[in-house]
């Protein structure tokens, strides 16, 4: 990845080679030689993966590590900034102590401060200059140093109370998005036993201009955010003690999508009077954004296994994906998304890129819709 980076080649959506090749030329350097790094940096930047443990709980042994790496050539005067999503305490309990072992004090020798990365891959509207950046500084101190360096790069940076308030904010916001969509995905479940469109309720409800806030139900959820990040926060209340329910029934009832859809799917092949089981499913987009081509913990997979223990012989289709596997198996790509959709069993639309339109779904012998494309009675609608 180094390599392809230094060769002008991106590897992420919202970047393209031209942009890469233009940030090289003005003088970015990639490199895997940590100490020559830090030895002309001023302000170190901390964004590695913090995935689950097999417990359910953070990993912070990336973090860990790039801290220990960071304490081995820190000066006086530097400042450095967590933006891995974990749980509130970290960057003073965790980061703070590695780095001190350094023999020099945040607060004092150098500056220490927590960011929140608020990227949103595909969207065309925000980006990392026009989204407000927030900061918390382990001191007053620190804050400003982190609102100046970010504020050379983003139109408004936001100045929390601290770290703890910073870390936070990040968490509030991916779990009140995480809540409300269990909420419609439950309502989902009980609309569809009685005959009530929720999509058409929330586009009603939408009307109002205050109060009110549209989420739409789909067939889970997926990305390095949702799925993941309010089991930080759970994580920390439960060392206080007791349960976070809100975050644990909205985890119930958004892993509860997956089987959900394939149950659905089953009860529409058996409805058209034939078995699921030898059934071809073509299964339309396996990303867990329309238009993008990242996959983290994208709910087709759940979808694409349970289907395949119904006996289901699948077939995917993706404009961003060219190979799939589902626990390491291969899922056979088609190629003629016309030929596939007249005759496949029926088609299952997981994610809705732009390729998938009305006209282009009305070819389906059997459609079922769980990103509500097609309004207009043609299709089975989640």
């Amino acid at each position: 990845m180094v390599a392809g980076l230094a060769a002008g080649r991106s590897h992420i959506d919202d970047l393209s080679d031209a942009d890469l090749t233009a940030m090289l030329a003005a003088g970015l350097t990639v490199t895997t030689d940590a100490e020559e790094a830090l030895a002309a940096a001023d302000t170190v930047v901390i964004c590695v993966p913090t995935p689950l443990d097999d417990d359910g709980g953070p990993d912070l042994a990336a973090v860990k590590s790039a801290a220990a790496t960071v304490a081995d050539h820190l000066r006086p005067g530097m400042l450095v900034v967590l933006e891995s999503t974990t749980y509130p305490g970290t960057t003073d309990e965790v980061v703070r102590p590695i780095l001190e072992k350094s023999g020099l004090t945040a607060g004092v020798q150098f500056a220490l401060a927590f960011s929140p990365e608020r990227i949103d891959p595909g969207n065309p509207t925000y980006g990392l200059r026009n989204t407000p950046k927030v900061v918390g500084g382990h001191t007053v101190h620190c804050t400003e140093r982190a609102v100046d360096f970010y504020g050379r790069i983003c139109d408004q940076v936001v100045r929390a109370k601290g770290t703890r308030e910073a870390e936070m904010a990040k968490l509030l916001e991916n779990t009140y998005r995480h809540v409300n969509i269990a909420l419609v995905n439950e309502m989902a479940i009980f609309c569809h036993e009685l005959g009530i469109d929720l999509r058409d309720a929330i586009e009603a409800a939408a009307t109002k201009p205050f109060g009110f806030q549209a989420f739409h139900p789909g067939p889970g959820v997926g990305g390095h955010c949702i799925p993941i990040d309010p089991n930080y926060l759970s994580y920390k209340v439960k060392r206080l003690g007791y349960p976070f329910r809100f975050v644990e029934l909205a985890q119930e009832i958004n892993q509860r999508m997956p089987s959900y859809v394939a149950q659905r799917v089953q009860d529409l092949v058996n409805d058209a009077g034939r078995s699921v089981r030898g059934s071809t499913v073509l299964i339309l987009g396996v990303t867990y954004k329309p238009n993008i081509a990242d996959q983290r913990e994208s709910p087709s997979r759940p979808v694409a296994r349970r289907l395949r223990r119904m006996g289901t012989n699948l077939v995917f289709h993706d404009p961003y994906v060219t190979e799939w596997e589902v626990d390491g198996e291969p899922v056979p790509r088609v190629d003629d998304l016309d030929h596939a959709l007249a005759t496949a069993d029926l088609a299952l639309l997981l994610q809705d890129h732009s390729v998938y339109d009305a006209q282009t779904l009305s070819r389906a012998r059997l459609l079922f819709d769980t990103r509500g494309r097609v309004r207009d009675g043609t299709a089975e609608v989640l």
